[in-house]
């Protein structure tokens, strides 16, 4: 057998393999999941910075973000991140489409209730923002209010408003990395 013909067939075989691996991982990092890294503060004491979670594209396609998700969403232009950087926040959605949002008491009101909020630490600040300070936020056929974990530290709908579903990238779903801290991301089911 000629060992330049095998040679250039191993090669070509690696080229094949390597090509169906980049298709199949381009496919999936486009349209199934994407890793997302948590940068700051906002979201402590459930994720903290440097964490890595898996978002999934796919959910928000044939259903609705609920309250108590967290998700992934391009950075609104209020809240001023570097030009050119893409930048994606994580937070987690405290109101869907026709809810009121209100900020007092240092609490959140969801359409006059009291949000329960046990994930958080009982001596956290909850201040309106510049968008909530004394008025109730009425929510629109396609508008989500999201707050940060870490109320206090947090820039999120409080200080920019609610977003649109096609700003959310998707649903945080897996946190991989620290391995310490792997598996699932479970959303809050609220009383």
């Amino acid at each position: 057998m000629n060992p330049l013909k095998s040679l250039s067939s191993f090669f070509l075989d690696m080229v094949e393999t390597i090509v169906i691996g980049l298709s199949i991982f381009l496919v999936v990092y486009l349209f199934f999941m994407q890793p997302h890294q948590v940068n700051g503060q906002s979201m402590v004491p459930n994720f903290q910075s440097g964490e890595y979670v898996l978002t999934d594209k796919i959910s928000y396609k044939m259903g609705d973000p609920k309250l108590g998700d967290v998700v992934v969403f391009h950075a609104p232009e209020a809240a001023h991140c570097p030009e050119g950087t893409g930048c994606d926040f994580i937070k987690r959605v405290i109101g869907v489409p026709g809810d009121t949002i209100e900020v007092k008491e240092n609490a959140y009101f969801v359409n006059g209730k009291r949000l329960n909020e046990t994930y958080i630490p009982a001596d956290f600040e909850i201040l309106p923002g510049a968008f909530t300070k004394d008025r109730v936020v009425d929510l629109g056929d396609d508008e989500y209010f999201v707050s940060g974990d870490n109320r206090p530290y947090s820039s999120d709908s409080r200080a920019w408003g609610p977003i649109s579903k096609a700003e959310i990238v998707g649903k945080a779903f897996f946190r991989y990395w620290p391995i310490g801290v792997a598996g699932l991301i479970i959303p809050y089911e609220y009383n």
